[in-house]
């Protein structure tokens, strides 16, 4: 069935998916997206989403979107009725994929497993997640400096400096993070150290010191990154998470 959305022939659900990707098409239900390996990017109201195996993506129903396919990746698609599940998500949102729910949408692939919609709606769409989608590199180099930023995301080094540690170049560190994660290196060590913050805050630590705790420079750095990611300030958070 096709209908005209927007001036644009737009395949409605899942009639045409080619090698490359699926034109526009629309839902009449709420998908979860998630690629245990490869990429997809999709796109939205004139916004791309990359998602990856810690990067996945609800699509409400009734949302156009188009998607394009990385060569050989696996793609899981959940889909639930929109009539049925009430999903909290009224726009196309990100979320990071916690271990549980990998695990459970794995063995969901396999038919031998008796599947209960109703426990992985619940469990893929709790509570709203306030953290960032932090998309995790492949690469052994970069898989490093990923790891020791999640431990110490006040490490102050520059990526220059990260290659001199790894023996590697300065270009071939950036564009592994670019190529893997979709970010350039500066952006995904801003949304590390923003996500650790939101626990500190959480924990009733002052804006001033949350920001040194997590590596920025500046408080007003910190406060600048925080409103242009969060759309509000650490303080208002703060007050509200309390």
């Amino acid at each position: 069935m096709i209908e005209e959305a927007a001036g644009v022939e737009t395949l409605v659900d899942d009639e045409f998916i080619a090698d490359w990707g699926h034109p526009p098409h629309v839902h009449t239900y709420h998908q979860f997206l998630f690629v245990p390996l490869g990429w997809i990017t999709v796109t939205a109201q004139g916004q791309e989403y990359r998602l990856s195996a810690s990067v996945a993506l609800w699509i409400p129903a009734g949302i156009v979107h188009s998607s394009r396919f990385g060569e050989d990746s696996m793609i899981v698609s959940e889909a639930f009725d929109a009539e049925r599940y009430r999903l909290p998500y009224t726009e196309m949102t990100s979320v990071n994929v916690t271990d549980a729910q990998r695990r459970m949408l794995l063995s969901r692939t396999r038919r031998s497993v008796l599947s209960d919609d109703a426990f992985a709606f619940a469990s893929l769409s709790a509570a709203t997640r306030a953290s960032l989608p932090l998309p995790q590199p492949s690469s052994p180099l970069a898989v490093t400096v990923a790891r020791e930023l999640g431990r110490r995301p006040d490490d102050p080094r520059t990526v220059t400096e990260w290659a001199l540690s790894l023996h590697t170049s300065s270009t071939s560190l950036r564009r592994a993070f670019r190529a893997e994660t979709g970010l350039a290196f500066s952006e995904w060590r801003t949304r590390l150290r923003l996500n650790h913050s939101l626990d500190l805050l959480q924990r009733g630590h002052l804006v001033g010191a949350v920001a040194a705790m997590v590596g920025f420079s500046s408080v007003n750095g910190y406060i600048m990154a925080f409103r242009r990611h969060f759309g509000q300030t650490p303080g208002a958070y703060a007050k509200r998470s309390a």
